[in-house]
């Protein structure tokens, strides 16, 4: 595997290794990969509040 490809790989696996909620998009031109990109996400918990959200 040549040098070029061996640091694409690095850089995608680093890419999936630290998301935990999001995408990695691969664009990948004429067969070779041109472009990566990392989109994460931060997800919070939803709070409820007992006297709002309760049903009678």
């Amino acid at each position: 595997m040549a040098a070029l490809d061996q640091e694409r790989t690095k850089v995608i696996l680093e890419a999936l290794k630290n998301i935990e909620y999001g995408s990695v998009i691969i664009t990948i031109h004429d067969g070779a990969i041109t472009q990566i990109d990392k989109t994460e996400k931060t997800r919070f918990e939803a709070r409820r509040s007992t006297a709002k959200n309760q049903r009678v």
